[in-house]
């Protein structure tokens, strides 16, 4: 690590602890409560006493200094970074604020930006790993909507696991970690020191949030989080075109597949609307297993991180070493699909017999 590195660890580090230490400060002598969750009967709660959810704000303007050092010091930034993640934050600290934007309308503001900002900045995929799906794509309009649809899911997949202890946060970390190894072992150095500023962000915020949570992301955080991985997943996937894309569709299948299943599980077993919270997601439910075995909420909150994030940690080592082999990526990523129908048809058979469904 050369002394700008250090430099900018240090001024990550000192302003991520000195706004957390401030913001909070001023919401217990003002007794401000529009960034503090204090609804703990949502279908999404499971802390329980109130928890500001300044988290969001403290990357984001850590993130805001580290990149004007850069500009000052005419060193490298990438703009992708600082306006998808930036806009997205926007629109997710607007939930922060409690203004009641309905889902339709949020999904809706969430494609405009998305098609305005791969269009700006040119993104593409040409390479599927799926010959049938590579030729639509030769299609401009399907190119759009392709690149636009897995943006939005990994985006709010992030936002859908957030809310347990740690768990977006070093879920982020296990997918950002791999990426940084990914282009330094290339020769992309600089895209792997911008994620490695994305993993001292999050590595700062869960001091604060795992074991005991006293800070939360936030809408706002965990859109910028997702936005952070969606944008280092794509410049990664360009710039190394030799690895399969179906390794990363195992570092994303977590967040992808959570949103996926949830849409399929509401629209066809349960005829509701997708775009509703309900506690019936795979985290939630194993929460619900632990809390009724060992009686503790603290503990079931974070063991319910370190569970699913040590497992998925395990799962993708195989695919490190055989990144660059598309057909057994391929394969292996069904292994993923595998295991998780089969953990909550399980998690789901343990709750229906208990009939623990509230907790």
């Amino acid at each position: 690590m050369d002394l700008n590195s250090l430099i900018l660890s240090f001024i990550l580090i000192s302003f991520g602890l000195l706004f957390y230490k401030y913001f909070l400060f001023i919401l217990s002598k003002y007794n401000l409560k529009i960034l503090i969750d204090d609804d703990l009967k949502k279908p999404q709660a499971f802390h329980q006493f109130p928890v500001p959810t300044a988290g969001g704000l403290g990357i984001f303007f850590s993130f805001l200094i580290l990149c004007l050092y850069l500009f000052l010091s005419k060193q490298i930034i990438y703009y992708e970074f600082l306006s998808f993640c930036t806009l997205f934050f926007i629109l997710g600290l607007l939930d922060d604020l409690k203004l009641n934007i309905k889902p339709k309308f949020r999904l809706i503001l969430m494609m405009v930006f998305l098609i305005t900002l791969v269009i700006s900045n040119k993104f593409y995929v040409e390479n599927t790993g799926i010959e049938s799906l590579n030729k639509f794509l030769e299609i401009d309009i399907f190119a759009l909507f392709f690149i636009c649809l897995c943006f939005l899911f990994i985006i709010n997949g992030s936002n859908l696991i957030d809310g347990y202890n740690g768990l977006l946060g070093i879920h982020t970390l296990i997918i950002l970690t791999n990426l940084l190894f990914v282009n330094h072992f290339n020769g992309n150095n600089d895209l792997a020191f911008f994620i490695f500023l994305g993993i001292l962000i999050v590595i700062i915020f869960l001091i604060y949030n795992f074991p005991k949570a006293t800070l939360f992301l936030g809408d706002g955080g965990s859109y910028f989080l997702g936005a952070f991985v969606a944008i280092s997943v794509i410049k990664t996937s360009i710039a190394n075109p030799e690895i399969s894309p179906f390794y990363f569709c195992i570092l994303l299948f977590y967040l992808f597949f959570e949103v996926f299943f949830s849409f399929i599980r509401k629209i066809v077993l349960e005829k509701k609307s997708p775009l509703f919270p309900d506690n019936k997601h795979l985290h939630m439910l194993l929460y619900k297993i632990l809390v009724k075995k060992n009686n503790n909420k603290l503990k079931s909150n974070y063991y319910v991180s370190i569970i699913i994030n040590l497992t998925y940690s395990i799962l993708i080592i195989p695919s490190i070493f055989m990144m660059k082999n598309g057909l057994f990526c391929k394969y292996y990523s069904l292994i993923f699909f595998i295991i998780y129908i089969f953990s909550y048809k399980m998690i789901s058979k343990k709750i229906n017999e208990k009939k623990i469904f509230k907790i």
